[in-house]
């Protein structure tokens, strides 16, 4: 009778044992959950760079979780204004920031130009009858893409230059507008239109389109990125943190891997 107490004794124990040890196996890895959770607004046109980002960003701070929101950086502009749950706000142009800081929705000294681009003019692969954009004017040239100048920096731009060349009037009912800068590389490596105005780091994420010429620098306002924290982040430690890694030699160095090339200091 006292083995049998002793077996149902022994056994109980080593139920609890494993019991306890179940639940320290399937808590402990909670404690390595995040414990901070950012949301990043950004440019479209950082898609790929800022998704490489987002993995060296998680090995060095596993403890905090990036979330990303893509699109036209004025409707990004708009959103922010509208109260939506922003931290990190990356745009395209120093306009869409300016606005913000304007109203007084950014963090106070989080502002700062991060990174650079250039606008070109591309085609589909096998277009090569176009090598400038004065070529736009041409009759066979029918159907051009070019962003939403109201919400799309690059389509700011993009019109700047055909004023630059004199021929915006002439092209202007050729023009086929877009909700941001990746909808127009999409129209043009589909062949839907003859050619597009997009960032040299969109032309070259795509092996479906041709370069054909590049816009001087001369020809359009600098195109600059800058980045800031929004004011009503909930976690303005993690926000700031993650804004002074974009500045890091590593950061910079994916940055630059898809084209794009570090701001002035500002």
């Amino acid at each position: 009778m006292k083995k049998q107490h002793l077996f149902i004794l022994i056994t109980g124990l080593t139920a609890l044992l494993l019991i306890c040890l179940s639940q320290f196996v399937f808590i402990t890895p909670n404690a390595a959950q995040p414990t901070a959770k950012l949301t990043v607004s950004a440019a479209i046109s950082l898609t790929e760079a800022l998704q490489d980002v987002k993995q060296l960003y998680g090995r060095s701070q596993p403890s905090v979780a990036l979330t990303y929101n893509f699109g036209a950086s004025g409707a990004l502009q708009q959103q922010i204004e509208q109260g939506a749950p922003v931290d990190v706000f990356i745009s395209a142009a120093t306009k869409q920031m300016d606005a913000l800081q304007a109203k007084n929705l950014l963090l106070p000294n989080t502002h700062r130009n991060l990174l650079t681009n250039q606008l070109v003019l591309v085609t589909p692969l096998g277009v090569r009858t176009i090598t400038s954009f004065k070529d736009l004017t041409r009759s066979q040239i029918q159907r051009i893409a070019l962003g939403e100048p109201r919400s799309v920096p690059a389509g700011q731009y993009g019109e700047q230059v055909l004023n630059f060349y004199g021929i915006a009037e002439q092209v202007k009912p050729k023009l086929i507008y877009a909700k941001d800068v990746r909808q127009v590389l999409t129209y043009v490596a589909t062949g839907n239109v003859d050619a597009g105005l997009v960032y040299l780091t969109d032309a070259r994420s795509s092996k479906q389109v041709r370069l054909a010429a590049i816009a001087p620098p001369s020809s359009h306002t600098p195109i600059v990125y800058p980045v800031a924290v929004v004011r009503d982040t909930k976690d303005p430690i993690a926000a700031k943190a993650f804004v002074q890694f974009l500045f890091t030699r590593q950061a910079q160095a994916v940055f630059s891997k898809y084209g794009f090339k570090p701001a002035l200091k500002s």
